[in-house]
């Protein structure tokens, strides 16, 4: 079976040995259609993440077809359609029995802590497989995952209808984040240094917020996880506004207690989403709106081209995506 992993510091290469996946108790195995490349991705491959051996299999925003069925599954027959969500919480510790499964320290993450998706068939726990209908667009089902986190983003800043947000940042997520802000019925404000990524936000319904360097916003989210966009970021928030970090970095950012004490700010750390809420309101919010997030997708690769993917993914504007082929056949 082959399968795309880190192979030793930046390089990643197609392995075609890996062996089949077996489902066990409560799982399936899923024959992986599409895996979106995302910056959490390109920290593994850089070193930027450490992950526990080499080699290790990349990528976590996946979905395919369900082909086998361990003991124990129901409702997840082969050949359902299923979009995958990456991040296993335990399920059983006071934090995920408060429901911010986000925080579980035991939680598993795909491509992170455990062996990642980006393989031609692999195994997760079913109840983290989603039933999503056949009449989504493939673009669109690869970027369930990260619109997730941009939804929930958008909730814990307390945008309301009518008001501007700031998003500081337009890759991937940024662009995310700018659909989002759509959705709640806010209105958009992008800073990016990189003029393709800017215009892809404009174009998307954005403003541009580098043409007014003095305005403020009630709510900022920040997606590049760059320590100086962090500090520029606290400097738009307006008085009694509240700040999102998505974006992370081991580099400290400087944050001054005055201003923060000052302008009576609220800075929050937004780590992806709790289950199984996070997913249920993203696919019942693309069933009932014509988002379309697959429109932020710009380069696509075939698994062969898996290595020239990641070293191109840094620098596109939009976001990259690799498909597989539609082998549904378990091997023997």
């Amino acid at each position: 079976m082959r399968a795309v992993a880190l192979v030793a510091p930046e390089t990643v290469a197609v392995l075609d040995d890996r062996p089949e996946p077996a489902a066990g108790p409560g799982e399936v195995i899923v024959a992986v259609h599409g895996v979106g490349l995302c910056g959490s991705d390109l920290a593994v491959v850089s070193g930027r993440r450490a992950v526990p051996a080499l080699p290790w299999v990349l990528g976590h925003e996946a979905f395919g077809v369900v082909v086998a069925a361990g003991p124990g599954v129901t409702g997840r027959p082969p050949g359902r359609r299923v979009v995958i969500e990456p991040n296993y919480p335990c399920l059983e510790c006071r934090t995920c029995r408060s429901g911010g499964t986000a925080g579980c320290r035991r939680r598993r993450a795909a491509g992170i802590t455990e062996p990642g998706l980006l393989a031609e068939r692999v195994a997760v726990p079913a109840r983290f497989a989603w039933p999503v209908p056949e009449e989504w667009d493939d673009t669109d089902v690869v970027c369930v995952e990260p619109f997730s986190v941009a939804l929930n983003a958008v909730r814990m800043s307390g945008l309301r209808p009518g008001a501007a947000c700031l998003v500081v940042g337009a890759g991937a997520q940024g662009l995310l984040v700018t659909l989002a802000v759509l959705h709640a019925g806010g209105a958009p404000h992008v800073i990016e240094p990189h003029e393709g990524r800017r215009a892809l936000a404009l174009e998307m319904g954005a403003h541009d917020a580098m043409a007014d360097p003095g305005r403020t916003f009630p709510a900022v989210i920040e997606t590049s996880g760059v320590p100086e966009a962090f500090e520029r970021a606290l400097d738009r928030v307006a008085p009694g506004g509240t700040l999102i970090a998505v974006g992370q970095s081991a580099v400290p950012a400087r944050v001054p207690t005055f201003t923060l004490v000052q302008r009576r700010l609220t800075v929050r750390g937004c780590l992806i989403y709790d289950h199984p809420a996070g997913f249920e309101h993203t696919l019942a919010t693309l069933a009932g709106h014509d988002l379309r997030p697959g429109r932020v997708l710009r380069e696509r690769f075939e698994l062969a081209e898996a290595p020239a993917a990641f070293a191109r993914a840094a620098g596109v504007a939009g976001k990259t995506w690799i498909s597989l082929p539609r082998n549904e056949e378990m091997a023997s």
